[in-house]
């Protein structure tokens, strides 16, 4: 692996050392920032001209002669006030590029994180025994893209899956299978996600009828709760069927969605119910928690229910069950002492931010997090439909997860085969280019809006062949594809001693940008940063295209070269970007 310098840090080291040169006490950070004015532009000298009590355009007059420049800097120049406008050479551009292009790593050159800690990120949460709706989606393809940034910038990090497996619903549901054994019993046949999901919900709502109307069901299903909580293991065998059943489903799901879901990484409500009665006794012990009306609680003078009480956070009911507080506070205890984690990430919906709050206030007070461990809930918004409201079937009931990514392969498929036929697809293309563009629509839509804003769901829209789309960067990278096939003997090559045109330097400056924006992207859990970077990576090569002709027979041939060059450069950004979103980039569209 090949760590490159950014120009960025490049520049902002040389005008560091200047400023230095200046103001030997000064702290030198010249606040360096892409612009339009000029390549860089520097606006840190006006917050030291006024400490030290100096013009501002006087003393970067003075910074800019001491700026060393010719091979890095081609041109510094006082404006305003003290704004210096740096631009660099062309040279430093093109050599700076073909040092990512050298990287074989698959890396293009963007080093690693300095200090690397072990994240976990819960995320994908269905239900077992239930259907996975809309709903679920954004957790799922927010919590993937957030563990391949992480990853790629060398952060350790460890998967959760906190599935909901334990409940009172269980109870119903074993006590029937009891009394009709047999109903998930499939021998040594293999069964479908769609045939998992069917069997589940016919035996759903078959014993929630009799749960309903034979009050001696009840009373039996009432029952095997508690010898489910107790460990009875005939119980506890029919319960891991419907575990496993689930799974089944699950795994399919994930699969359409192009998502590795793996099963040690699943650890639902269950994994940790044998550390419940130490963690209330801890929180008890510790006086973080107290008994109130027979229930252990959490008390928050700042938080406050309608009658101007404090809310409490319960962690175990009057009767001696335990709630959802529980759970998650022996997950924290789990991750921190077991996992070895130094960040813990949730990606769960905005709705569960107070409960969020208040657990990872009561870790904090029992000593689980602290400035060296910490947690934090990266809260997404809802998915609407094309009337703004929460995104529902016409009958007003969740849609189904698997129903709209059909829809959207549906949708996508007959986009690519409307163009088969001018690109010369096969069957079998168009129908890999179909999933992948329809999938890879869904997730960009999701992911390039903010996790904490609502967005339209609006399939049109997704799979449109202009604008921010994930289609039209599938596009952009397919149509680089195609230049290179039909470049003949000419090879991709780097030309430091051209000349570049304003359309080249333009997609050079914003390659370089990748590396920082993965950065930022990871940092911040921000996905859509780096969905913005890549749209605009596609949009400066589409600048390109129109301003730079690649393979014209009037360029002189090391021209082809370094514009072949520059464009299988973005093409491996583009696809680099892209699978770090869960995205594929087809090789011809």
């Amino acid at each position: 692996m090949t760590s490159v310098t950014s120009l960025t840090d490049q520049v902002h080291q040389r005008l560091a050392n200047a400023l230095t040169a200046t103001l030997p006490e000064a702290a030198a950070d010249p606040l360096l920032r892409r612009s339009d004015r000029a390549d860089f532009q520097a606006n840190g000298i006006l917050a030291l001209a006024k400490k030290a009590k100096a013009n501002p355009r006087d003393l970067a007059t003075q910074v800019v002669a001491s700026v060393v420049t010719g091979d890095l800097v081609k041109d510094i120049e006082v404006s305003g006030p003290g704004f210096l406008n740096i631009t660099i050479t062309d040279q430093a551009i093109t050599r700076n590029l073909a040092e990512r292009y050298a990287d074989d790593s698959a890396r293009l050159g963007v080093p690693l994180a300095e200090h690397p800690g072990t994240t976990v990120i819960d995320y994908a949460q269905p239900n077992v025994a239930k259907e996975m709706h809309v709903g679920h989606l954004r957790s799922a393809v927010i919590g993937d893209a957030l563990v391949q940034l992480l990853e790629f910038t060398g952060e350790s990090v460890v998967r959760r899956h906190h599935i909901g497996d334990w409940g009172t619903q269980f109870g119903m549901l074993i006590q029937y299978l009891d009394e009709h054994p047999g109903e998930l019993d499939h021998g040594d046949a293999e069964i479908t996600g769609e045939e998992a999901m069917s069997n589940l919900d016919r035996l759903y709502k078959a014993a929630r009828k009799l749960f309903d109307s034979d009050e001696e069901f009840k009373t039996r299903a009432r029952r095997r709760v508690v010898d489910l909580q107790a460990g009875e293991p005939n119980t506890r065998a029919a319960w891991q069927k419907f575990v496993d059943e689930s799974k089944i489903y699950f795994f399919s799901v994930f699969e359409k969605l192009d998502m590795e879901i793996r099963d040690a990484d699943i650890v639902g409500e269950s994994g940790y119910n044998d550390m419940l009665d130490e963690t209330c006794r801890l929180l008890e012990e510790s006086g973080v928690a107290t008994i109130s009306n027979g229930a252990l609680c959490v008390f928050f003078d700042e938080i406050k229910g309608p009658d101007g009480n404090p809310t409490p956070l319960i962690v175990r009911k009057s009767d001696g069950g335990y709630g959802y507080a529980a759970t998650d506070l022996s997950a924290i205890r789990d991750r921190v002492f077991n996992l070895k984690a130094t960040n813990l990430l949730y990606v769960v919906d905005v709705r569960q931010s107070l409960h969020f709050k208040m657990v990872f206030e009561t870790a904090k007070r029992a000593g689980w997090l602290n400035d060296d461990v910490t947690a934090y809930q990266l809260a997404f918004g809802t998915i609407l439909g094309k009337d703004g409201k929460p995104f529902k079937t016409r009958e007003g009931v969740s849609v189904k997860l698997e129903d709209l990514l059909d829809e959207a392969v549906q949708r996508a498929t007959a986009v690519v085969r409307d163009k088969a036929e001018k690109v010369g697809l096969t069957e079998r293309e168009i129908v890999d280019n179909g999933r992948d563009v329809g999938i890879g629509a869904v997730k960009y839509a999701d992911l390039s809006t903010s996790a904490v804003r609502d967005y339209k769901f609006d399939l049109d829209q997704m799979v449109s062949l202009s604008g921010d789309t994930s289609v039209y960067l599938q596009y952009a990278y397919a149509r680089i594809q195609s230049i290179l096939r039909k470049a003949g003997e000419a090879r991709p090559s780097a030309h430091p001693e051209l000349e570049l045109a304003p359309a080249e330097r333009a997609l050079g400056l914003h390659l370089d940008q990748f590396g920082e924006v993965i950065a930022e992207s990871a940092k911040e859990y921000a996905p859509h940063k780096l969905t913005a970077y890549l749209y605009q990576l596609a949009s400066t090569l589409t600048t390109f295209y129109d301003q730079c002709h690649v393979l014209s027979p009037d360029n002189a041939p090391e021209v082809v070269e370094n514009r072949l060059f520059l464009v299988d450069l973005t093409a491996r950004t583009l696809q680099r970007g892209m699978a770090l979103l869960g995205i594929r980039t087809p090789e011809r569209l």
